[in-house]
């Protein structure tokens, strides 16, 4: 079974950089896309990234455009994201989670959730 458990989230000031990390064990990674997504207080979960099984698509929110990299090592079976420019509104609480092969618009396409890491982008 695969399981999924995220890292790297903390508090950094704006203008700040932290690199999210997804890592899995269980089973392999390769065969599968990872999302990352968020969800602010108050707010609905959103899709920020999402990076396909083989790394040839990536895809990010308007929001993050420019600003945020999704990456893969499939040999360490772990998913980065890395976030530079923070703005507070980038304050969320960020998970990954999995769909087979390719990305999907739809959260629901995506399963195996992690429990999330807190983004603070706060002065």
């Amino acid at each position: 079974q695969l399981q999924l458990v995220e890292s790297g989230g903390g508090l950094v000031q704006p203008g700040g950089s932290l690199r999210l990390s997804c890592a899995a064990s269980g089973l392999t990674l390769d065969y599968y896309a990872i999302g990352w997504f968020r969800q602010a207080p108050g707010r609905e979960r959103e899709g920020v990234s999402c990076i396909s099984s083989s790394g040839g698509s990536r895809n990010y929110a308007n929001s993050v455009k420019g600003r945020f990299t999704i990456s893969r090592d499939n040999a360490k079976k772990t998913v980065y994201l890395q976030m530079n420019s923070l703005k507070p509104e980038d304050t969320a609480v960020y998970y990954c989670a999995v769909r087979y092969d390719e990305c999907s618009s739809y959260e629901r396409d995506f399963g195996s959730w992690g429990q999330g890491t807190q983004v603070t982008v706060s002065s």
